[in-house]
């Protein structure tokens, strides 16, 4: 049985509202999912980005997803935090679909959510491994790939 999902969808930048319908992000989040899940996903603009950034990461600039995990049993509860402008320059600039950009780093963010990190090396090959896998069984290309 797979794992349930509470999800609350925001926009507080509504520029790819129609690319991000509730039953496609939820599916993204579902796929990477190991557990039953509480998850915030919020679309903001850079201001918001920057600002979350800045103040939880000590890091001023806008990035493309925040994750901030506060459980991981019984649930995981997370805000994902994805910042529209940065998710729209990255796709362009990486020449893909923006739909897919926006599962990749759903998936991505998930995956933080249940304690999956990348700070070392082979920690980080073995989350792309698992990304590549999860976006490939929703029909996208592999993200880590040119």
């Amino acid at each position: 049985m797979r794992p349930a999902l509470a999800l609350s969808l925001q926009f507080a930048d509504a520029t790819h509202r129609e690319h991000l319908p509730r039953h496609r992000v939820a599916r993204w989040i579902r796929a990477a999912l190991e557990a039953d899940a509480e998850i915030t996903v919020r679309i903001v603009g850079e201001q918001e980005a920057r600002a979350l950034n800045r103040d939880y990461r000590a890091r001023d600039y806008a990035t493309n997803v925040l994750t901030f995990d506060y459980a991981s049993e019984p649930v995981v509860v997370a805000d994902l935090v994805l910042c529209a402008p940065v998710v729209e320059r990255e796709a362009k600039e990486q020449q893909r679909p923006l739909q897919a950009h926006y599962a990749h780093l759903l998936v991505h963010g998930t995956l933080h959510a249940q304690g999956w990190d990348h700070e070392r090396d082979d920690d980080a090959a073995t989350m792309e491994e698992r990304e590549s896998q999860l976006l490939a069984r929703l029909g996208f290309p592999d993200p880590y790939r040119r």
